[in-house]
């Protein structure tokens, strides 16, 4: 996936089935790395990008995912778009998916109780708090916000990494308005989804995400020129 993954799991087990259930996770997304890059040749959206395969002969977690970043696009009127300049990329989905998918499997296998943070998308699950630090969009020694979140996901998109690598629709041009977009709520794969679509509305992101408040998820903002917005019910830490 092209990112650093930490887990941990708060279970009075012995050694050897933590570390069963560690690997496990590391194995499905190997898995998930496997069919999804668009970096390997070999992967299937690499081989649907050439037209070597179809939707009806490719993996069934493939088919579900086109159809999720489907029901997203026209969710969020085309900004978060899978196939932006007629190119499947599905990686603003597959990520915070993939992590989630790994949460419920450690949730299947008798551990609801755990923390899995994959290149800014945390399922931080189970009957306690986690507290978790939003990186600094300038400074990344830094945190932005302390969050206190129990049993909830946590997504953060931004610019500060890679550039304009989220596209306005609209424009045509790499959003640059906000800076960073930090999501929170029930759903891993939706706060994930939610974060990246609001980076690619630029002004607009913001009143997209006050919007979202209504449906549980809550969100801060830094715009490119340093400004910070909330949601009033931002899990901060205290």
């Amino acid at each position: 996936m092209g990112t650093a993954v930490s887990i941990e799991l708060a279970a009075d087990r012995p050694a050897p089935e933590l570390r069963a259930l560690i690997g496990d996770v590391c194995g499905w997304l190997h898995e998930v790395d496997a069919r999804f890059s668009t970096y390997k040749q070999d992967s299937e959206v690499s081989r649907m990008r050439r037209g070597e395969l179809t939707s009806t002969g490719c993996h069934p977690d493939l088919r579900h995912v086109l159809g999720a970043c489907a029901d997203l696009w026209r969710a969020t009127d085309g900004y978060f778009d899978a196939y932006y300049g007629g190119v499947l990329d599905p990686s603003g989905y597959v990520k915070g998916w993939a992590v989630a998918e790994a949460s419920q499997r450690l949730v299947d296998a008798g551990c609801p109780t755990h923390f899995i943070s994959a290149g800014g998308d945390i399922a931080a699950r189970g009957d306690r708090v986690w507290r978790v630090g939003v990186r600094h969009p300038w400074d990344e020694t830094k945190v932005a916000w302390k969050l206190a979140v129990r049993d909830a996901a946590v997504a953060t998109s931004g610019t500060y990494e890679r550039g304009g690598h989220v596209i306005n629709p609209r424009t045509g041009k790499p959003a640059r308005f906000l800076r960073s977009v930090t999501v929170t709520g029930p759903d891993l794969t939706l706060a994930d989804a939610y974060a990246t679509a609001a980076l690619a509305m630029d002004r607009d992101g913001l009143r997209y995400l006050e919007k979202l408040a209504t449906d549980g998820y809550e969100s801060a903002a830094v715009t490119e020129d340093g400004r910070a917005f909330t949601t009033p019910g931002l899990p901060v830490a205290t």
